[in-house]
This record gives C-alpha cells, structure tokens and sequence, in this order.
C-alpha cells in the first residue's frame, strides 16, 4: 500500500481511460484515478490497458452500485491535489488510509491490508534487518514505505524513486542493496523474470501511524460516494466477487484482519 504525504500541487493525467464495464446506462458516472505503475494492484498492459487487483475491484464496485466507471492514469505525487480540484470523483490506487491523510480526504472502508516487507539481492550479505545498518535502501517517493524507512530504518541511507519500476532497476542493477514496498508488490516481482535477481529478505511489523489501518478508496470530504462504495465493499465481500477477484492474483487472503 501507498501514501503521498508531501503533496504536489496539481497533478498530471495521462490521456488513458476506459470504461469500467456491467453499467446501467442510467446509473451515476464516475470517474476514477490511480497511479497505473504498481503492479499487480494497477498496470498499463501491452494493449494500452489499465489492470490490475484495484482495477477489478473497482469494476465490481461499480457495477454493484450500477455505475459508468471510466479510468484515468494519474502522477502519484498529484493524485490527492488532483482529486481535490475535481478531475476525478475517486482514488482507487493501494493508498493507505491514515489520520494524515484523512484531513484532506474521506476514506471507505478497506479493501485490503498488507504489511511492507524488505528485498534485497539474492547474493546479499544483508540476513536481517539489522544489517541494514549503513547500507543503500530504494523506496517510491511520498509512499507509507519511504516514510517507514526514514523512522525505522534511520541508519540507512534512503534513495527515493518516482516510481517502483525504477528502485527494481537500480537493485537488479546493483546500485542499492535493498529495496522496502508493499509485501505483494515485492513478492509478485521476484517472481517474475525482472525480479529473479532478489529475495524477500523479511516482512516488517505494521505502524499504525505510518501504514494505516490498511487501503481504502479516497473521496472529496463530505461526499456521499463513501457510503455508497462502502454498501458496495460489503456486498461484494458477501457475495463472493471480492474472493473471486482475490483468487485471480493471490494465493492468500489479501483482505487481512
């Protein structure tokens, strides 16, 4: 999961969209942001497509609540200011609800809660997290994770990245020694070809403060949307369709606690 605490301005959008799909032609238009780079949750596929665990979420959330959904591609760093002025009705990005950010924005319930978890080289020397101690660790900027590594991972030197894609490149390369992000982030890229260089080198205990109480969709403050993704996650929850969704990317219940 992800939180922008030093919040840009505005934020920019990409030219991307496409409709969530099941909606009633006379049902509410939303449309809704997310920052396409954070696989498996959200990603641009070969086809120019967004996907991903969020993705479909937020398509079953919408055609519960017999809505026209549309998506667009946003900055991470802009995505709260963007909302804010109105480009978008909802965030649905892996974005880590916290007392922070929620004197800017209201929250829904969660949709799921995972922990952050360290990779580091599959070569490394580093056992624990001990041995992190003087060395080089990768985060995306204005993230839960960058802001967990400035409090407890002080004594490393912290190199922050516009995106996740690139602290992968800089540790498969050798340029950092460790990299701290979402535990399913993690895991699902060392499973893959580009992350084959790597290794969970372990899960590391939730701040209440800095990780919330786990992912929630964002909203204007005040606006009744809230109460209505929430009777959404609920059923949806109920009705299997979360579990199904679920089943699709994880082998383990990704909702938490």
């Amino acid at each position: 999961m992800r939180i922008s605490t030093r919040f840009l301005a505005a934020a920019s959008l990409a030219a991307l969209s496409l409709f969530a799909g099941s909606a009633m032609a006379d049902g509410e238009k939303y449309v809704i942001g997310t920052d396409s780079t954070y696989p498996p949750f959200e990603f641009v596929d070969a086809s120019g497509e967004i996907k991903g665990f969020d993705i479909d979420i937020a398509k079953a959330l919408c055609a519960e609540m017999k809505a026209e959904c549309t998506f667009v591609s946003a900055d991470w760093d802009g995505i709260i200011p963007a909302l804010q002025a109105k480009k978008y009705d909802m965030i649905v990005s892996s974005m880590s609800i916290t007392p922070e950010r929620l004197k800017l924005v209201d929250f829904t319930n969660k949709y799921y809660n995972t922990p952050p978890a360290v990779a580091v080289p599959k070569d490394s020397t580093i056992t624990d997290v001990a041995g992190l101690k003087g060395k080089t660790i990768g985060a995306q900027t204005s993230t839960t994770h960058a802001n967990y590594a400035e409090k407890h991972l002080a004594d490393t030197e912290l190199k922050l990245y516009p995106t996740a894609d690139e602290y992968k490149l800089d540790i498969s390369s050798g340029r950092i020694d460790a990299a701290i992000d979402d535990v399913v982030v993690l895991s699902e890229w060392i499973k893959s070809e580009a992350g084959a260089c790597c290794k969970i080198l372990t899960t590391l205990p939730v701040d209440k403060e800095i990780n919330g109480e786990g992912a929630g969709i964002a909203v204007r403050q005040g606006d009744p949307l809230k109460e209505k993704l929430n009777t959404a996650i609920a059923a949806i929850r109920a009705n299997g369709k979360y579990k199904e969704i679920q089943d699709k990317y994880f082998d383990f219940n990704v909702y938490g606690e």
